[in-house]
């Protein structure tokens, strides 16, 4: 049995989903292969997977992406800073939405943003973090 929950994500540039991923949430890259990346945080493994040629053909990612909203799944990352994250978003190619967007619940400050291919991500800062 796996000790951690697995997900995967699409995108046409593996590498800078990964250099977003490790930067933005702490993800470990624990494996790089041709067509994929396998992030490794200690509840999630995330899996990048590179869209196959013909399926990409017309996949446009725009500068800045335009935010993929039409899906009804959402990631949800613990961050240790939303300031932080916000700041280091844009040089890696995604955003963090203003702290006007912020909403807590659950014992956790949130708030929508995108990776660099435009999927939708929420990070979530611990409430209770010691100053």
């Amino acid at each position: 049995m796996p000790d951690r929950a697995h997900v995967a994500l699409y995108g046409l540039d593996i590498a800078k989903l990964a250099a977003y991923y490790t930067t933005i949430a702490g993800f470990e890259i624990h494996e790089v292969d041709d067509g994929f990346t396998s992030l490794h945080i200690p509840t999630l493994e995330l899996v990048l997977v590179r869209i196959r040629p013909e399926h990409a053909a017309g996949l446009v990612v725009t500068d800045p992406p335009d935010r993929r909203e039409d899906t009804p799944i959402k990631l949800s990352l613990v961050v240790p800073s939303l300031a932080t994250a916000r700041v280091a978003a844009p040089a890696l190619g995604g955003v963090v939405d203003p702290p006007e967007a912020e909403w807590t619940w659950g014992g956790f400050t949130r708030v929508d943003g995108h990776d660099p291919e435009g999927n939708v991500v929420q990070l979530m800062e611990p409430m209770d973090r010691p100053d």
